[in-house]
C-alpha cells in the first residue's frame, strides 16, 4: 500500500549504476557500464547499463529492467519490497495509503506471528546451546550424528524444544506472546481435557523454515526416540503465513547459487538440503515434507529453468523420482535425475564427497528425463507386449504435458528412438492425449507441425515450388520471428514504444499511403473491435493509448512512463522490447561501401502493416471458428450469424490485401 508520492520519489532518487555495482563490478564502456551478468556465468561481459535510461540489459541470458527490477532478481524481493529497500538505502521516508480495518487487523495478525516465530527460532537455539538438556541431546545429534558444523548449525538455525510437554509456551507467555497467535502458528496445541496449553515440538530437534525472504514461517521437528508410535517428523500446520505446497526449504539460502548455476537440485530432506551446502553445493533446496507440487515449480521458475532431480538409487528413490518429472514438465521448465548409488542418500553422499566430487558425480550422472524413463520403464516391460504399451502410453502422457510444442516434438522423435516406435504413431498417440488434455484446437495443430516436419526432412529443398496466389491466408503464414499470437502482440507493442511516433510512407497498388505507426495499431485494432490476448502486453498498449489520446498524433510518448511503471511486468517487458535491437550495430564495411542500408521508417513502412495484418487474420480466425463452433453446438442466435458475417467480411479484405503485404 506504499502511496504513489513515495514510489515517484524512490524512481528519482534511485542511481542504477551505484545499485547495480553493489553486486557485480561494472567497468565504463562509453556513456554506458558493462560487466558480466549476474543472473548466469559467462566468460565474455554481456551485461549493460545505461545511466542515462536507468536500465540494464543482459544480451546472453535476456534479463532486463530497472533497479526495482534488479532488486527484485537479485534479493527475490516483491515490489513493495525492493521500494523499502532502495526507501531505506536513500533515506526516503515510505508513506502507505490508508488501509481499512480489515486489512489492518490482518496485517498485525500476521506480523504478529510473524513476530512469535522468530522468537521462538532464537528460544529454541539457545535451548540447545546454553541448557543441559539441549546439549548433550539436540546439540549432539547435530553435531556427532549428523556432522554439521557449528557454521552449519547456525546458518540454518537449528535447534531443540525442551521434553516437558508445556515448558516452551510458559516461556512464549510469560514472554508477552498472546494465547491466539501460539495457536495459529500451531507452535502450541490446546489439550481438550483443561484447555492447557501443550507444545507441539517438545522434546524434538528443530528445522526452522524460511519463506523466500528469510522470515520463518514454520518449524520442522524430529524425534530422537526410537518409539515407532511415535511420528518421525512433526511439521507446523499451514496457517495465514505459512503453506506448505507454496514453499521450498532452504530457498531462501540457495536462490543465489540457483541463479548464477542456473539449475536447482531438488532433494527430499531437511538434513539433505543442509549436508550438500556444508559441503559446497548450494543451489540444493527440499519440498518440506510434501510430494513436489506445482506452486513449488513455479518459485522454482522464479531463479532458474533447469531442476535436477536427485533422489536415492533404491526403488523408492525412483519412484519419488518419477512422481515429480510430470508435474515439472507441465511447468516448462527442463529437468534431469541423478539416481544416487543404493547405499547412500544425499545427505550421506554429501558428507562422503567434497563439492567437486559431487558435482562431477551430477554433471556424470544426470540424465534427461525422458531417456531416464524410458529406460527404466522398457527394462520393466522385458518382452512383454503389453507391459511395453503401457509403458509407451506412460512415455505418451509426460510427453502431452510439455507446453512448448517445439520441444514437444524433439521429444516425439527421441523417444520414437529410444523405444524403438513409428514417429507418426507415436505423434498421433500424443495428439489423442493432447485432445483430452488441451483441446482438440491444440492437437490437430501439434499433429500437421509434426507431419509438416516429417515431411520437410523426407523432402530434397529443390522440390519446394512457390504457392500460387489465393484468397486464403495458409494457417502458418510466415512474419519474422513466428506467428503466434504472442509473438505477433510482442512484435506491435514493440513498434508502439519504440516507434509509434514516427511516420511512414509506402506504395500500394501505385498509390502512395502515408500512416502514423500508432495511429495505424490503434485504428486496426478499433476497425474490428479487436484488443490484444497477452495481458501484459494489453495494459502495455493501453498505458501508451491514454498518453498518446492526450498529446496527439506524432507525439513522442516519454519512455520513462513504461521503464519506471508501478506494476513490475509492464516496466520488465517494456525495457526487454525497448532495448531488444540495442545489442545490433551496422557494421563499418558496409557503411563504407556504396551501399543502402534501410532506414527504420522504410523498415517500418513494410514491417507494421504486415504484422497488422497477420495478427487481424489469425485473430479473426480464432473467432470465426469459435463463434462456428457454438453453432455446430446447436446455439442459436442471430448475433453469433451477424459476428460470423461481419469477421468473414473483413478475413476477404484481409485476404485481398495479402499479395501485396505478404
Amino acid at each position: 500500500m506504499i502511496d504513489r508520492e513515495t514510489i515517484d520519489r524512490i524512481y528519482a532518487a534511485v542511481n542504477i549504476v551505484d545499485i547495480v555495482g553493489d553486486y557485480v563490478t561494472l567497468k565504463r564502456k562509453g556513456a554506458n557500464y558493462e560487466a558480466c551478468c549476474p543472473f548466469h556465468q559467462e566468460k565474455t561481459p554481456s551485461f549493460k547499463v545505461s545511466p542515462a535510461r536507468g536500465i540494464y540489459k543482459c544480451f546472453g541470458c535476456g534479463k532486463s529492467g530497472n533497479a526495482i527490477n534488479f532488486i527484485m532478481e537479485s534479493e527475490s524481493a516483491t515490489f513493495p519490497e525492493a521500494l523499502r529497500i532502495l526507501a531505506k538505502r536513500y533515506g526516503i521516508e515510505v508513506r502507505e495509503e490508508a488501509m481499512t480495518d480489515e486489512d489492518i487487523a490482518r496485517n498485525n495478525n500476521r506480523e504478529s506471528m510473524f513476530a512469535l516465530n522468530a522468537w521462538a527460532s532464537d528460544y529454541f537455539q539457545r535451548y540447545m546451546h546454553y541448557e543441559d538438556e539441549g546439549r548433550s541431546v539436540g546439540l549432539s545429534y547435530f553435531s556427532s550424528l549428523r556432522g554439521f558444523t557449528d557454521a552449519t548449525i547456525k546458518k540454518f538455525g537449528l535447534g531443540f524444544c525442551p521434553s516437558q510437554g508445556g515448558r516452551f509456551s510458559e516461556d512464549a507467555r510469560a514472554a508477552g506472546y498472546q494465547r491466539e497467535f501460539l495457536l495459529s502458528t500451531g507452535l502450541s496445541i490446546e489439550r481438550e481435557s483443561d484447555g492447557a496449553l501443550r507444545d507441539r515440538f517438545y522434546d524434538r530437534v528443530i528445522f526452522p523454515i524460511h519463506n523466500i525472504s528469510g522470515r520463518v514461517v514454520g518449524f520442522g521437528g524430529r524425534t530422537l526416540r526410537t518409539d515407532k508410535k511415535v511420528a518421525k517428523y512433526q511439521n507446523s500446520p499451514e496457517s495465514d503465513i505459512y503453506n506448505k505446497r507454496r514453499e521450498l526449504y532452504g530457498l531462501f539460502f540457495a536462490k543465489k547459487e540457483i541463479q548464477r548455476a542456473d539449475y536447482a537440485i531438488l532433494v527430499e530432506g531437511y538434513a539433505d538440503v543442509i549436508s550438500m551446502h556444508q559441503a559446497g553445493v548450494e543451489n540444493v533446496v527440499a519440498s518440506s515434507g510434501t510430494s513436489l507440487t506445482e506452486d513449488q515449480v513455479r518459485l522454482l521458475n522464479r531463479f532458474t529453468n533447469n531442476i535436477t532431480l536427485m533422489f536415492d538409487g533404491d526403488a523408492a528413490g525412483v519412484k519419488a523420482a518419477l512422481r515429480g518429472v510430470d508435474i515439472i514438465l507441465k511447468e516448462g521448465l527442463n529437468v534431469r535425475i541423478v539416481l544416487l548409488p543404493e547405499e547412500h542418500d544425499p545427505d550421506t553422499f554429501a558428507r562422503e564427497n567434497s563439492s567437486e566430487e559431487l558435482v562431477k558425480y551430477i554433471n556424470d550422472n544426470a540424465q534427461d528425463f525422458l531417456t531416464f524413463k524410458a529406460r527404466l520403464l522398457l527394462g520393466e516391460a522385458t518382452n512383454d507386449p503389453l507391459k511395453r504399451t503401457e509403458a509407451i502410453n506412460d512415455m505418451v502422457h509426460s510427453i502431452s504435458l510439455i507446453p512448448d510444442q517445439i520441444k514437444r516434438s524433439e521429444y516425439v522423435r527421441h523417444c520414437a528412438e529410444v523405444m524403438s516406435v513409428d514417429q507418426q504413431t507415436l505423434a498421433v498417440a500424443v495428439a489423442r492425449e493432447l485432445d483430452g488434455i488441451k483441446g482438440n484446437r491444440e492437437a490437430q495443430d501439434f499433429l500437421q507441425r509434426q507431419q509438416q516436419r516429417e515431411h520437410q526432412q523426407a523432402t530434397p529443398s529443390s522440390l519446394y515450388v512457390a504457392k500460387p496466389e489465393t484468397n486464403e491466408l495458409p494457417s502458418t503464414t510466415t512474419t519474422p520471428g513466428g506467428t503466434t499470437a504472442e509473438t505477433l502482440e510482442r512484435e506491435l507493442t514493440k513498434y508502439l514504444l519504440k516507434y509509434g511516433h514516427l511516420n511512414c510512407s509506402t506504395l500500394e497498388d501505385g498509390q502512395e499511403f502515408n500512416f502514423n505507426v500508432a495511429e495505424l495499431i490503434f485504428s486496426e485494432l478499433d476497425s474490428d473491435e479487436l484488443e490484444f490476448e497477452i495481458e501484459v502486453y494489453r495494459n502495455i498498449l493501453n498505458c501508451y493509448r491514454k498518453e498518446w489520446e492526450v498529446k496527439g498524433v506524432g507525439a513522442e510518448i516519454p519512455t520513462h512512463i513504461f521503464i519506471n511503471n508501478t506494476d513490475p511486468n509492464i516496466s520488465r517487458v517494456s525495457i526487454d522490447l525497448l532495448t531488444s535491437d540495442d545489442n545490433y550495430v551496422i557494421s563499418k564495411i558496409w557503411q563504407q561501401k556504396d551501399v543502402h542500408i534501410e532506414s527504420a521508417e522504410e523498415q517500418l513502412a513494410e514491417g507494421v502493416p504486415k504484422a497488422m495484418t497477420v495478427y487481424k487474420w489469425r485473430t479473426l480466425d480464432k473467432r470465426v471458428k469459435e463463434l462456428q463452433a457454438r453453432l455446430a453446438a446447436g446455439e442459436e442466435d442471430s448475433a453469433i450469424v451477424a459476428l460470423l458475417t461481419k469477421y468473414h467480411a473483413a478475413r476477404v479484405a484481409i485476404a485481398k490485401s495479402v499479395g501485396r503485404l505478404i
